[in-house]
């Protein structure tokens, strides 16, 4: 068993489309339009063929309450895997990505939180050598 899909709530798919490609760096897998909205997925460009990540319409009654909650709390929705917390850190703050936790040792490893535009808090984390998570 893999992970061959999973997805993100996002308040506008066309936004979050640019955010996630002109800014994050994730190529557009997928858009196929469905009624208003799209099937509408993105891939890291270093595994065009791994897993997808699907840009989410939030329409649905519960997303709201739910992302607001997880926001109000500081928990991230997503993470993602960096090779460097801080390369990554100053190259999206030079984006204007803004973030609510700066990078942080957690004692394994190094992680790094911010807003992605569209209504969700992502965390970028990096295993540190010798762990056995890298």
């Amino acid at each position: 068993m893999r992970i061959h899909l999973t997805s993100i709530f996002v308040d506008d798919q066309r936004a979050a489309l640019a955010f996630y490609t002109d800014v994050l760096g994730f190529t557009k897998r997928h858009d196929v339009p469905i009624g208003h909205d799209s099937w509408l997925t993105v891939v890291s460009p270093d595994s065009p063929d791994g897993p997808e990540l699907l840009l989410e319409p939030s329409s649905h009654p519960a997303v709201q309450p739910f992302r607001d909650a997880l926001v109000e709390d500081g928990i991230p929705l997503c993470q993602f895997a960096v090779d460097d917390v801080a390369v990554e850190y100053d190259r999206l703050l030079g984006k204007g990505v803004t973030f609510t936790l700066p990078p942080t040792d957690i004692g394994s490893a190094v992680m790094a939180v911010f807003d992605d535009t569209c209504g969700n808090l992502i965390q970028i984390i990096a295993a540190k050598a010798g762990t056995g998570d890298e």
